[in-house]
């Protein structure tokens, strides 16, 4: 795949939304390692923007970088106008932004509702009708509502991961692999939850291996491959794009 960005990253469709996220030349390393090198990319209120790109690319370490779990070697992460790079996880919960890390990391000896009530620590009281909402979104969580987290499927688990993460008010949701080790069945179930968490205001960074579904859903995409930004563009570009379909999506292509 060329190693160079387009100039379009899309149709103009999100030009009059507001920048949400904003991520300046942003280089990440372990030790001696550059992960991230330089990588600059946003997301607008409204959307949801996807991070592509094969294992090892340098999608989580992106995204754990954005949500405080890890810090930049340089550049700068800007959250509705605020820079937040090096602010710790717990401080980026209060302004908005709240992560779903890969592998659920429920609690699995709490239950469906105690896991649901850590997600909304930052209030004093939990929010009864935020409790409701998740609830009606997740009817399998309500059903399993006194059981203890470990006891539940793994879709079950990711709908709870995504429920708990939903309790803390984001306006900035990073998710990051939720179809991975699930059924078919359940990981268009789990994506459409995500795409109506979305129809309800909530912006979304989708760290997703599984290319079709997540451009299929996404407004936007970055591809990335060792560290580096390679290739942006809508949804339905990248879709189309031939290098998107013979790297990720499996297809052959003629000639």
């Amino acid at each position: 795949m060329s190693h160079a960005v387009p100039s379009s990253e899309g149709r103009g469709a999100t030009e009059s939304r507001k920048r949400l996220l904003d991520v300046v030349d942003l280089e990440v390393r372990y030790g001696a390692i550059t992960a991230i090198k330089g990588i600059s990319f946003h997301v607008d209120e409204g959307e949801i923007v996807a991070l592509l790109g094969a294992n090892g690319a340098g999608k989580t370490t992106t995204q754990k970088t954005v949500s405080g779990m890890l810090r930049p070697a340089a550049g700068s992460i800007t959250f509705d106008g605020h820079r937040i790079d090096g602010i710790p996880p717990h401080e980026l919960i209060n302004l908005g932004v709240c992560h779903v890390p890969e592998g659920r990391h429920v609690f699995p000896r709490m239950t469906v509702e105690e896991n649901l009530q850590m997600g909304g620590f930052r209030f004093r009281t939990p929010d009864q009708d935020l409790l409701t909402e998740v609830l009606d979104m997740f009817p399998r969580l309500k059903e399993r509502f006194t059981q203890q987290a470990g006891t539940l499927s793994g879709g079950e688990q990711q709908m709870l991961a995504i429920g708990r993460a939903l309790m803390g008010k984001p306006r900035l949701l990073l998710l990051d692999e939720p179809s991975m080790g699930l059924a078919p069945l359940i990981v268009e179930q789990i994506f459409q939850i995500v795409r109506g968490i979305n129809a309800n205001g909530v912006s979304v960074l989708l760290v997703e291996q599984n290319a079709r579904q997540a451009l299929t859903l996404a407004d936007r995409g970055y591809v990335l491959e060792t560290g580096e930004l390679v290739l942006a563009g809508s949804g339905r570009e990248l879709l189309a794009d031939d290098r998107i379909r013979a790297a990720y999506l499996g297809e052959e292509l003629a000639g």
